[in-house]
């Protein structure tokens, strides 16, 4: 394993930083080796089978020309469930998993009816529903390999989640009924943003779900509020992950669309980064 190690650190000097090699270095023992950090710590002198090596080198290749690792793995976690990832879904972050934590909060043991819209890998959907048994799921997307994504994933995860095709920017939706929670972390990063994002990102991640107009920053939102005044019971609660620039922008579409307790809730860097009202 030894050698494996220094192929990967020499590979990808200068590319990444020393902290996220270390991190390869471990997420690829665990993916091949099957070795946790522990065992890794143990087995660090093993010779490995030619099998073995021939992966590893096949993944610091691909690392090499920046594709995300969990793209080359097909898999990462989100709120500590397995989530298939491929180039059809975003990668789940850390903040969104803030975002399932603040609704998880505020709905334990709670029933009704919640639906994610722009679900993607199915993530915030699933996690809901592993942590929130008694509410009744459904989450809807533009995407069709987008939900046979997620519909593999909630399968992996062993809950039930009722998966639809829609285009939420269009007023003629199938969606039916009124729903308690509604949640979204829909497109928001501008297209003049494209410059300053890391290759990983702007190269591998479906644009589709990343990006808006300049000219229309909250088309999205606007979209889902719209939706929500239609859809979502009275008292129940939107939730939505929100690029930090436009929180007061969209605070203030929210309130003229007459919703109200409109929270703005940072990030654990900081930032603005969701926001909460009732209907």
């Amino acid at each position: 394993m030894q050698q494996s190690i220094a192929h990967i650190r020499q590979s990808l000097a200068g590319i990444y930083s020393e902290g996220e090699i270390n991190a390869f270095i471990g997420i690829i023992a665990e993916s091949v080796c099957g070795w946790n950090t522990t065992q890794f710590l143990l087995q660090k002198d093993t010779v490995l089978s030619d099998d073995r090596r021939k992966k590893i080198k096949t993944i610091v290749a691909r690392l090499q020309k920046h594709e995300p690792i969990q793209y080359i793995l097909g898999k990462t976690e989100f709120y500590s469930l397995p989530v298939e990832t491929n180039k059809n879904v975003l990668i789940p972050r850390p903040e969104t998993e803030e975002l399932v934590a603040w609704i998880i909060a505020e709905h334990k043991n709670a029933g009704g009816r919640l639906l994610d819209i722009g679900t993607g890998s199915g993530c915030i959907a699933i996690a809901l529903a592993k942590h929130l048994p008694k509410m009744e799921v459904s989450a809807v997307d533009i995407s069709e390999k987008a939900l046979e994504t997620a519909r593999r994933n909630a399968a992996k995860n062993r809950v039930k989640v009722n998966f639809q095709l829609c285009d939420i920017l269009s007023k003629n939706t199938d969606v039916i009924g009124h729903f308690d929670i509604i949640v979204s972390n829909p497109p928001y990063v501008l297209e003049s943003e494209k410059e300053k994002m890391q290759e990983n990102v702007l190269h591998f991640e479906p644009h589709q779900a990343l990006f808006v107009p300049d000219e229309n920053p909250l088309l999205f939102y606007e979209a889902i509020a719209g939706f929500s005044v239609e859809n979502l019971s009275n008292g129940g609660a939107l939730y939505v992950e929100i690029n930090g620039m436009f929180a007061a922008k969209i605070a203030r579409m929210l309130a003229e669309k007459g919703f109200f307790e409109i929270e703005i809730r940072k990030d654990l860097q900081g930032n603005d980064r969701m926001i909460k009202c009732r209907k």
